[in-house]
């Protein structure tokens, strides 16, 4: 009787579980299925390209997208109110925080940007670079975009 009991309940229990909520399901996005964009003039100079845009679901707040900027090109000042990362995967890119000197990056590398940290990235002058940038919302922002990055900002054109 009490395997009987038992059996009923775990039964009872199935039940319950499938007419609960629906459960978040795994997402695969293939690759291609989402057009590339062009880089908005208003945060960028040059051509970037932005690529498999992503952004969690539900309670996630992570978002990002793999970017491409054309030699030359780069961001504008910008800071995240929770920080940013990038991960480096071609090409020759610069990174600078504001009152820092500017940084050479390349395939490989991480870069970390702490939360309301003003800077920029982008390629260099003469090689493309393309990264992944993830960063998280808060407060239904990822991003406060400022002025764009001067040409002495930039160096010049100047390899670093």
């Amino acid at each position: 009787m009490k395997r009987l009991a038992a059996t009923a309940l775990s039964l009872s229990l199935l039940a319950l579980d499938a007419t609960a909520e629906e459960k978040p399901v795994l997402t695969v996005t293939p690759n291609g299925s989402q057009p590339s964009a062009k880089g908005s003039a208003d945060y960028f100079t040059g051509t970037v390209r932005v690529d498999a845009p992503f952004k969690g679901t539900h309670n996630a707040r992570v978002s990002g997208a793999t970017v491409t900027f054309e030699p030359g090109a780069r961001t504008a000042w910008h800071t995240h109110p929770l920080g940013q990362t990038l991960i480096v995967t071609g090409g020759a890119g610069l990174v600078q925080e504001l009152g820092q000197p500017v940084r050479s990056i390349k395939p490989g590398d991480t870069v970390w940007i702490p939360p309301n940290v003003k800077h920029w990235h982008g390629a260099t002058a003469t090689t493309a670079m393309t990264h992944i940038a993830i960063a998280e919302v808060l407060d239904g922002k990822v991003v406060d975009w400022m002025e764009q990055v001067s040409d002495e900002d930039y160096g010049h054109g100047r390899e670093h």
